[in-house]
């Protein structure tokens, strides 16, 4: 198993919970963030006045998929998340050892 953790701009998400579940995965997690990157922020007015504003608001979204969804699912995020503008978002993946139901007890991938 792996997991997926995508961030990305708040006006993916829609799109990004359509793809994920024509993949048949059934649960995700988000999670609002804040952060910065190449982008380093950017720079607004408010009553005339000029300020700094150095992290930018981000969805993060979490997946536990096989192995064998990883490349096909990372392909269909990047397609609705990319706007090749700087601040598209990052997308890590790491091994998961095992999962666990709480409710159940069933391990690995019946848990997810």
């Amino acid at each position: 198993m792996k997991k997926i953790e995508c961030i990305v701009r708040p006006g993916c998400l829609d799109e990004l919970i359509v793809v994920v579940e024509k993949f048949g995965i059934t649960g995700l997690n988000v999670t609002q963030v804040a952060g910065y990157g190449s982008q380093k922020g950017s720079k607004k007015t408010y009553r005339g006045v000029e300020y700094d504003v150095k992290l930018k608001e981000k969805l993060k979204i979490e997946i536990v998929v096989e192995e064998e969804q990883v490349e096909e699912l990372l392909d269909s995020i990047i397609e609705v998340a990319r706007t090749d503008t700087v601040g598209d978002g990052k997308i890590f993946i790491s091994p998961v050892e095992e999962a666990v139901r709480v409710r159940t007890g069933e391990r690995g991938t019946e848990a997810i």
